[in-house]
């Protein structure tokens, strides 16, 4: 089922689950309902307390569709679209295997998110191929998002502690 959110065209689906004695399929993600194609598609791991982004890239944006294969996180979007109503602000949903919702997150976002369980699966299908040389991020702490992340002591990649303010971002 398919929710609509403050954000124009991020929204969240509650996938479809069929369950029996030998375990369970679900069905993340149908092309025809959110009418995008995804021809690029990733999968990371994290340990608990590891915040990935917040990413984006410039130029080849990429809208993407966010599941939890195995554990669960807090997911983050930063609406970066300069004429959206919603500017500036974030978005923040709990994806897990057990809650079985997704979220598709629109090209013009940043995006990232906390790992709060011991393993950590997360698929992204993406609307656009990855451009190196347009990734850009966001601080995940940065004082003017005002996000709220539920650990004190996150696990950074070197690369994401360099990243820009939402300031910086906005003046290159």
């Amino acid at each position: 089922m398919i929710k609509k959110t403050r954000f124009k065209d991020l929204i969240t689906v509650e996938n479809t689950s069929f369950k029996d004695n030998r375990g369970y399929l679900k069905e993340l993600l149908k092309e025809r309902e959110l009418k995008k194609k995804f021809p690029f598609t990733v999968m990371s791991f994290s340990k608990k307390n590891v915040i990935r982004g917040l990413h984006l890239q410039t130029k080849k944006s990429q809208g993407k569709f966010v599941s939890v294969l195995k554990g669960k996180i807090l997911d983050v979007a930063i609406d970066l679209r300069k004429k959206s109503k919603t500017f500036g602000k974030s978005f923040r949903i709990i994806l897990s295997e057990k809650n079985n919702i997704s979220v598709y997150i629109p090209p013009g976002f940043a995006h990232g998110f906390c790992c709060l369980a011991k393993e950590n699966y997360v698929i992204y299908s993406c609307t656009n191929y990855r451009d190196k040389n347009s990734e850009k991020g966001i601080l995940f702490n940065d004082k003017d998002l005002k996000i709220k992340w539920p650990i004190k002591k996150p696990i950074i990649s070197t690369k994401d502690r360099k990243n820009l303010t939402l300031k910086q971002f906005l003046n290159k």
